[in-house]
């Protein structure tokens, strides 16, 4: 028996043939695309797991700073806590340069009210289960008007009793795109009725880049800075109840501007001040990380594969990630780990598919990649995932859609 929220789909041709007919499109899916489940990890936020309470990267040290690390605390000092988040990723100084702009942008300049910022973010924080990250925001939420009871009532979630009916569907907003990596109809027209453009983008964003970070910091074991006292609720267990995602849009939500490029580019490029803090970060993965192609692109085509994001699919198989160029079979990405890779690759899967499903790589898989990668290239690896994760999860909910020549997903049955 399937239960509603596990049900996966296999072809994203599928919709504009059915329609979004509700119940009566996943009894017909049913039929048409139950192969898929077996290709896909578990939904996020699903089974238990525990998080790492040491690091595996330890905050650098201020004794082995060279002028490029100071460089660094010196642009950034202003604007961020330079604890251990900081001084982990500050191993590798361009990582740090691809993130903060974004991270600054998410946490203090968007266009939405800072208590609606918060509640997204310690939401994220709290389904991601990023201690450091939960830590650092209960006083900035606490400071810009949540009590102590409101903030116990994020993790409880979108039923807590403190919540407006907007706010409840921020908090659903949060958890559909975690554990869907969608947005649902229902939610997005709420959302409709108090945001404009700018604010509907900006509230995808905020859960999209905390989501990233609480990958990057699990992975990595960033603990909560020795004077960032608050932890997570001890007596509310970690649930999340999220309706069945809807079968994917087959029309923009936000429209790209007319014009040459990519049709990402031009979503993205609605909201221009968000566009260009965040292009960084994929700037780091497509063209600084020290990643070979081949590694790089199946990474991202399996976190893409596991968000069912079919435009991010679209590219990386063809010209943008140009997989076959690099030796890549798509069709095996998508069956997984047990299609005919060695040992090597299929720790790269499992990297992908753990920080889907887990937030974090397990210590068997980062042993695995650490037997022949350095540091800067096990960090490029949670890099590469975590934001191809963001990228999936803002590609679905707004709608971007891939071109008619496009190779979509292929048909596993």
């Amino acid at each position: 028996m399937i239960k509603g929220d596990e049900l996966m789909f296999s072809n994203i041709r599928v919709r504009s043939m059915l329609g979004r007919a509700g119940v009566g499109v996943f009894a017909v899916l049913w039929f048409v695309a139950p192969a898929i489940a077996q290709v896909r990890p578990e939904a996020p936020g699903r089974s238990a797991f525990v998080r790492l309470t040491s690091p595996r990267i330890p905050p650098l040290p201020e004794s082995e700073w060279t002028e490029e690390h100071v460089a660094r605390v010196e642009q950034y000092r202003s604007d961020v806590r330079i604890g251990n988040a900081f001084r982990t990723l500050l191993h590798v100084p361009e990582l740090v340069d691809a993130v903060m702009p974004f991270l600054i942008y998410t946490a203090s300049e968007t266009t939405l009210s800072p208590r609606d910022r918060e509640l997204l973010i310690l939401r994220a924080a709290w389904l991601t289960q990023s201690s450091a990250l939960w830590a650092e925001h209960v006083p900035i939420a606490r400071r810009v008007g949540l009590t102590a009871d409101e903030v116990h009532q994020v993790a409880v979630g979108p039923t807590g009793a403190a919540w407006s009916p907007f706010e409840e569907t921020l908090l659903r907003l949060a958890d559909e795109l975690y554990r869907n990596s969608s947005v649902r109809d229902e939610t997005w027209a709420v959302l409709e009725t108090g945001y404009d453009l700018y604010e509907l983008v900006d509230a995808v964003m905020t859960v999209n880049q905390t989501t990233l970070l609480a990958m990057l910091y699990n992975s990595f074991g960033v603990q909560p800075d020795d004077d960032a006292l608050a932890r997570f609720p001890s007596d509310v267990p970690y649930r999340l109840n999220v309706l069945t995602p809807e079968a994917p849009l087959t029309e923009p939500r936000v429209a790209p501007l007319e014009g040459p490029g990519i049709r990402v580019r031009r979503t993205f490029g609605r909201h221009p001040r968000m566009q260009t803090a965040r292009s960084g970060q994929s700037g780091y993965v497509n063209r600084v990380s020290p990643l070979t192609p081949y590694f790089r692109e199946l990474l991202i085509l399996r976190i893409g594969w596991n968000c069912q994001a079919v435009y991010e699919w679209a590219k990386h198989v063809g010209s943008v990630g140009r997989a076959r160029d690099h030796g890549l079979e798509p069709e095996r990405i998508a069956r997984g780990p047990e299609a005919g890779w060695n040992e090597f690759e299929q720790a790269h899967f499992h990297a992908a598919d753990e920080i889907y499903r887990d937030g974090q790589i397990s210590d068997a898989t980062w042993d695995a990649l650490g037997g022949t990668y350095d540091r800067r290239e096990m960090m490029s690896v949670v890099m590469t995932v975590a934001n191809y994760r963001l990228v999936s999860m803002s590609l679905n909910a707004l709608g971007v859609q891939p071109q008619p020549t496009d190779e979509l997903f292929p048909d596993l049955q």
